[in-house]
């Protein structure tokens, strides 16, 4: 069946994940261009240190992305060759890409149905003598089960690595997202609710981490372009291991510093369009996300629905495409890990291994979400899903 709508309800393509560009973004990057200081300087240090009062962590280090920040995570506490990592299949293929550059083996657990995070009573199950972290993931922002998964990596004497890639705003039971686990990793890509482009950050409480994990970041060296070369005077460095080139740079940095006072207002704007969807589609045959959890806030990064396949003619993709039709961008968050070829052909994952993830993969469906989007635009996104579902209704 070939949706055609006769005029789609918005003349201009709404892109979906769009950045929220302001003058003040495009200010604050000039003035760095101009400064001349456009690598590692102090506007990285200044948004680390705003980072760190936000969450509240006791380091924050600045990176050029949140993959990197799983992957220095990992080797400084020493993720290596013959240990595992247990994990979510519900995720971006860069969670467990960071796990296999250690060296190490992603032991995956499949997600609770409800909030889509990882199924904390399927973790202890998976611990073997290898495992040696568990990366939760708190998918679009909602925050997994914190307390029974520091409850098993207590009781096995585990690392907890979180992956707070869409959860920049998230708290648990009082406790900001980055001060929980022993390291978080953040992600500050171009869709993100705060976004340097691309870029990520990871907090910690331990010092020595820390220290390993800046150092790792830039060479192996132990000082930065900044400390080598400010108006205190050149410094000398030494290389003291074989890092890696994941430093930020102020350009990024710049964009974030400015997005920082906002984190807030924005959230709230999120949670105004998120009950607008909740309300508008309470009738249509899909599932929209679970409610926020008692003493938690979610971060509301991605606004996922479960289309009910059994009520529809016709399957996820040709619902997206019938919704590019009506001129609205969506996307799909995600195709689970295991059903990828790679990881498919090097695990020998069947199909039906993580059912739950798999059935989400076939269903799951993310619409704008945006502090960008006006009343307008999401009034357009409304229309264009009951269009589509009313047309393909069984």
């Amino acid at each position: 069946m070939q949706y055609s709508p006769s005029r789609p309800v918005r003349r201009e393509f709404l892109v979906f994940g769009s950045p929220a560009v302001t003058q003040r973004e495009i200010d604050a990057v000039t003035e760095v261009m101009r400064s001349c200081w456009i690598g590692t300087g102090p506007r990285v240090a200044a948004f680390e240190e705003q980072f760190r009062r936000y969450t509240g962590a006791r380091h924050a280090l600045a990176l050029n992305s949140c993959t990197a920040a799983l992957h220095l995570s990992m080797l400084a506490a020493g993720v290596g060759p013959g240990d595992e990592v247990i994990t979510t299949p519900m995720t971006f293929c860069a969670t467990v890409n960071a796990i296999l550059h250690t060296g190490a083996t992603p032991v995956f657990v499949d997600v609770d149905p409800a909030t889509q995070n990882i199924d904390v009573s399927q973790i202890e199950t998976a611990v073997t003598g290898r495992t040696r972290a568990i990366l939760p993931v708190h998918f679009a922002g909602r925050p997994c089960d914190m307390d029974a998964i520091t409850r098993i990596a207590a009781r096995r004497k585990l690392l907890v690595i979180e992956d707070a890639a869409h959860a920049i705003e998230a708290a648990y039971h009082g406790r900001k997202i980055g001060t929980i686990g022993d390291m978080t990793c953040f992600s500050f890509y171009v869709t993100k609710n705060l976004f340097t482009g691309e870029g990520g950050m990871v907090t910690c409480a331990d010092d020595a981490t820390a220290a390993r994990i800046k150092t790792y970041g830039l060479h192996g060296m132990t000082k930065d372009a900044w400390a080598r070369y400010s108006d205190e005077g050149f410094r000398h460095y030494q290389v003291v291991l074989p890092g890696y080139k994941y430093n930020m740079m102020d350009i990024q940095a710049a964009m974030g510093l400015v997005q920082m006072p906002d984190i807030e207002k924005n959230l709230e704007r999120r949670k105004q369009i998120w009950r607008a969807y909740d309300d508008a589609f309470r009738e249509l045959p899909l599932s929209t996300p679970a409610p926020e959890e008692p003493d938690t806030v979610h971060a509301r990064h991605l606004y996922t629905v479960l289309l009910s396949l059994p009520d529809l003619k016709c399957t996820r993709d040709a619902f997206m495409d019938a919704l590019t039709r009506e001129n609205i961008g969506s996307g799909v968050h995600y195709v689970s890990v295991h059903l990828h070829p790679y990881y498919r052909e090097r695990f020998g994952f069947a199909p039906d291994r993580f059912p739950r993830a798999a059935d989400i993969s076939q269903r799951t469906l993310s619409l704008p979400l945006s502090p960008k989007l006006g009343d307008g635009d999401v009034e357009d996104v409304i229309h264009a899903v009951t269009n589509v579902a009313d047309c393909f209704a069984k």
